[in-house]
């Protein structure tokens, strides 16, 4: 196929995926000759005045210009045929910062490409402008890494570098890196240069090579909530205020972990219903499209009870209120007294 779609949320793995699929489309040819890479720059930036103008206008090589656009050479690269090579693989990363003019000029391409000429989409930069949306949909073969999973990531750059670990071993790995995946096949390769093939590996061979903490997700800590765990709750929830990744580069504020624990505990009382008492009726409750997954909120959901959910939304409240200066608390300090309280709250819910 000419046309193939690269997806994924996490840019490290987007990226080797990327790799992956180049090298196959290249085969033994000269990437020097067979090989154009070209990344749409973001239509927003500091102090234009219209972003999208602008940035047409430098894609046409306005007044001053002194070297050939981005987008002008990158439509050069799609209409040159393969030079001195089997085939031509033109990349575009970052199609999400398309224009409206380059995603329809990128849809006709895609609707009638050149021969000998593989184009390499990847996604990134915002939303993908509609023409070209409906062309990738039409046209395209989608890709993307087998898994984003932290665990499932480790096991299967394991298996591919002939590496063992321990269970220990590998439960601390997935622990330390959290949601941050992306960092698994660098640390994997690290492993194995070290230790080199069929090495069974114990939770001290490797633990000095861990590096900083990766980032946690919104779930580790609603799911560390819920079990009335609040020391693994509170180190997740630092780990969030602290920790970047790939895929988060800065960390996250507490009124966005605020924002999540809004968002989770306004699920629950959608829960709260006497005729809700079937993981079928919580998904339906919940829009959900399938009931697997419903099952963890209701049973969240009726272990807190009516009485339970109410003192919660209280704590959201107040939580939020001092997070806008009511209490003259540290913003820190407010978010990992709510965190402290909802997992408090969650442990004597379960005795009742």
């Amino acid at each position: 196929m000419s046309v193939t779609l690269v997806q994924g949320s996490d840019p490290s793995l987007r990226d080797r995926e990327v790799q992956r699929l180049v090298d196959e489309l290249l085969g033994g040819d000269d990437r020097s000759f067979a090989l154009d890479d070209h990344t749409l720059a973001s239509r927003r930036r500091a102090g234009d005045a219209a972003p999208e103008t602008a940035d047409d206008a430098d894609d046409r090589g306005g007044e001053g210009s002194t070297e050939l656009p981005a987008f002008a050479a990158l439509t050069t690269a799609l209409q040159s045929p393969p030079f001195m090579t089997a085939a031509r693989v033109v990349v575009v990363r970052e199609i999400g910062n398309a224009t409206t003019e380059q995603a329809q000029w990128l849809a006709g391409w895609i609707a009638d490409p050149l021969d000998g000429v593989h184009l390499v989409l990847v996604t990134g930069g915002g939303r993908v402008p509609a023409a070209l949306d409906k062309a990738i949909k039409a046209y395209a073969q989608v890709v993307g890494p087998a898994s984003e999973s932290t665990s499932e990531v480790l096991q299967h750059q394991l298996r591919d570098a002939h590496l063992k670990l321990e269970p220990a071993a590998a439960k601390q790995v997935a622990a330390h890196l959290g949601d941050d995946a992306g960092r698994v096949p660098e640390l994997v390769d690290l492993l194995h240069s070290t230790y080199g093939d069929d090495a069974a590996l114990s939770l001290d061979d490797v633990e000095q090579y861990l590096g900083e903490l990766g980032t946690a997700g919104r779930f580790d800590l609603t799911n560390a909530i819920d079990r009335a765990d609040v020391g693994s709750a509170l180190e997740t929830l630092h780990r969030m205020l602290t920790s970047t990744s790939a895929s988060q580069p800065k960390p996250l504020h507490p009124m966005q972990i605020m924002a999540s624990l809004v968002y989770q505990y306004l699920r629950l009382l959608r829960l709260d219903d006497p005729n809700v008492v079937t993981k079928e009726h919580a998904a339906a409750a919940l829009g959900m499209k399938t009931a697997g997954g419903a099952r963890f909120p209701l049973e969240s959901a009726k272990r807190l009870g009516t009485d339970g959910l109410r003192e919660a939304v209280d704590l959201l409240a107040q939580a939020e209120l001092d997070l806008r200066g009511a209490s003259g608390l540290d913003d820190q300090v407010v978010i990992e007294v709510l965190v402290a309280r909802l997992a408090a709250l969650s442990r004597r819910s379960g005795r009742r």
